[in-house]
């Protein structure tokens, strides 16, 4: 049985300083700028290297680059005191310019969860170097603009981006922050580089070194490198759950989820409802009726998971409902309204063919796809599954709509309006990943999102976001399939690991390895 928490250092313990830390990739990064992408495979990297204006630690929120917030009673402002005395790995000082800059140039008009979150905010004032005033057309909850900051708030150096054209800037891929540590290198297909900050801005800090990512695609090559100790960590369920298993029982490494509480994900069922097949709601139900989710969960995440309930997982606390419409596994069920539907069965038992995407993030994405096939042949729906990279798979389903289903995980970052309502709210960019690029519009539903990202009373904003899961169960725009947390395997040299609750995401300035 897997072990669900890591054991705290001892606080007695004195710290080695120095060393170089390996991590796990299982995937290239396209980019490396958290202000352009909200992604898990840039915060593991880049949320080393340039840090958010607040991060989130088991106390609550933590000041980063922000020292102090205050919203006005109407939410049409909020005040953000920054930190003095910070410089840009370059040696230029950060500044109220640098956010006023990021906020206008990328949060709200680039940055895929953000453009949303951001779309009133009409501009950032710097009354000094170090006051920014965040200014909305429309009412801002204070609690949700910090809950957006530890993802969504990531200031980069406008010095260098300003008068460019941002997408094709060199610092996507060669980023300059304020972290602990400074990016050196990118080599494609094999790792990316940082050292040690020597002018960090938190005295002492950082203890590492150095820290390198290793691409490892092969999960049993990624477990035989954490076995022979020629990588330290391995998140996000990065190897085998097989492995996971194994070495668990293994006294050289700590297994578990600690350290993902803001990062609880959904694996998810998408549709093209450009397809008018898929269109037709009776199609979907039937869909949700022939997928066994308890089968899934145990054979596939190993029972670290729970049925999913729509858009919010059970870590969305006061704004999650368990009262919402649910789908039983039924294959009769299934194979009735299907034929309800107009979709009968033809000689040979089938009644049309789907093209899925299974994103490859992972073993089990995959294996979620290679079930949902088989799942669906039960029912009479064929499924030719298309394998693809990253890039293939986020340009096939975001970009190119070249899909009909596909299965891939997204993740809860601590309030709705922050990433999971980007899946449901018309109107995003085009071609934007991990955002509402289906065909899908519910007019209820956009109305029902605008309402509660800008309700200041708490009680009627979780109201509004239990009517925005039961209608999404309802509608079934997007199968929420499964919520679960991540798993990490981390080598017991590791100290002041997995300690706050987006570990894999934040800093890593106090980590150090002993031994």
């Amino acid at each position: 049985m897997l072990v669900s928490s890591f054991s705290s250092t001892l606080m007695a313990q004195e710290v080695k300083r120095g060393g170089t830390l390996v991590v796990h990739m299982t995937s290239e990064q396209r980019t490396l700028n958290p202000a352009l992408r909200a992604s898990t495979g840039v915060y593991y990297i880049s949320g080393k290297i340039i840090e958010p204006l607040i991060d989130k630690s088991y106390e609550g929120y933590e000041p980063v680059l922000a020292t102090a917030w205050s919203g006005s009673d109407d939410g049409l402002s909020i005040t953000v005191q920054l930190r003095e005395g910070v410089n840009w790995h370059d040696g230029e000082a950060f500044t109220c310019d640098d956010v006023a800059y990021t906020a206008m140039s990328m949060w709200k008009e680039l940055l895929n969860y953000s453009s949303a979150l951001q779309a009133n905010l009409t501009s950032v004032d710097c009354s000094d170097d170090y006051t920014a005033i965040f200014n909305y057309s429309k009412p801002m909850p204070l609690d949700l603009f910090l809950a957006a900051m530890p993802d969504l708030g990531h200031p980069v150096p406008k010095h260098l981006y300003e008068g460019t054209d941002i997408l094709k800037s060199k610092y996507n891929t060669a980023p300059i922050g304020t972290g602990p540590f400074k990016f050196v290198e990118y080599e494609r297909g094999q790792y990316v580089m940082a050292i040690k900050n020597k002018n960090y801005w938190r005295e002492g800090y950082p203890y590492l070194d150095r820290v390198v990512w290793r691409f490892i695609s092969d999960k049993s090559a990624a477990a035989a490198a954490l076995e022979s100790g020629e990588i330290h960590e391995s998140g996000y369920l990065g190897v085998s759950m097989a492995d996971i298993q194994r070495l668990a029982e293994d006294d050289r490494f700590t297994v578990g989820t600690q350290g993902y509480e803001n990062n609880v994900a959904h694996s998810t069922i998408e549709f093209n409802h450009r397809n008018p097949i898929l269109a037709n709601l009776k199609v979907r139900q039937a869909i949700h009726h022939g997928l066994d989710i308890e089968f899934a969960i145990d054979n596939i995440m190993g029972g670290f998971a729970a049925p999913g309930r729509g858009p919010i997982p059970q870590a969305g606390e006061a704004n999650y409902t368990a009262d919402v419409p649910t789908y039983p596994y039924d294959v009769e069920m299934a194979k009735s309204i299907l034929d309800e539907a107009g979709y009968p069965e033809d000689d040979d038992g089938v009644r049309f063919t789907l093209r899925h995407r299974p994103a490859p993030w992972g073993e089990y994405t995959q294996l979620w796809g290679e079930y949902f096939a088989q799942a669906m042949k039960e029912i009479g729906i064929d499924v030719d599954i298309l394998t693809n990279d990253a890039p293939g798979f986020l340009s096939g389903v975001y970009r190119d709509y070249d899909f009909d289903t596909a299965n891939g995980w997204h993740q809860f970052r601590s309030d709705p309006a922050v990433s999971t309502m980007v899946w449901l709210r018309s109107g995003q960019a085009a071609g934007t990943p991990w955002t509402n690029q289906f065909g899908w519009l519910d007019a209820q539903v956009d109305q029902l999102i605008d309402d509660a990202a800008s309700e200041l009373d708490a009680t009627k904003r979780s109201d509004l976001y239990h009517q925005i899961q039961a209608r999404s169960m309802e509608q079934l725009p997007v199968i929420f399939a499964i919520e679960h947390p991540f798993i990490s395997v981390t080598n017991k040299k590791l100290q002041n690991h997995h300690n706050t609750p987006r570990w894999n995401s934040s800093s890593w300035y106090d980590l150090w390895i002993d031994g």
